[in-house]
């Protein structure tokens, strides 16, 4: 039988070793707001289902639909945070924007809504708004040391 215990080992000597390195810091480098991914996250799925936690599913359709749809939004762009920091970190402006019109939007696609639902947007765009934010100023700084 050949011996391969020398086969698995110290990878300085691989001609692409340099490069690996170099792609493995930017790769960690990009995880500076990995304290954000998971509320970012947690945030898009609450509001997709508030409709149905703050009980506006009757009287509210289109804002039903709204949440549900911009939830989803907000996680998949949560997921997109994690899976490539690289490509997605400059998506942290229109999570801004999101937020901002997450503030606004139970007067705009609402009718008529009752204070429950008027907290419940805006005290989850204000969220938003803040971790894009947070998002936004960690990507600039990323940015910046690169």
């Amino acid at each position: 039988m050949a011996d391969i215990s020398h086969a698995r080992g110290d990878l300085s000597g691989h001609p692409d070793a340099t490069e690996m390195r170099a792609r493995y810091d930017r790769v960690l480098g990009g995880r500076d707001v990995a304290l954000v991914d998971g509320p970012v996250f947690l945030a898009g799925l609450y509001l997709a289902c508030s409709p149905w936690i703050v009980h506006f599913t009757a009287n509210q359709p289109a804002l039903t639909v709204h949440n549900l749809i911009i939830g989803g939004a907000i996680a998949v762009m949560a997921l997109g945070f994690t899976m490539a920091p690289e490509r997605m970190y400059g998506l942290s402006w229109a999570m801004c924007a999101i937020g901002a019109w997450l503030v606004v939007s139970a007067w705009i696609a609402g009718t008529n809504p009752d204070a429950g639902v008027i907290w419940n947007n805006v005290v989850i765009g204000a969220v938003v708004f803040c971790m894009g934010l947070a998002c936004a100023a960690t990507a600039m700084r990323v940015k910046k040391r690169d």
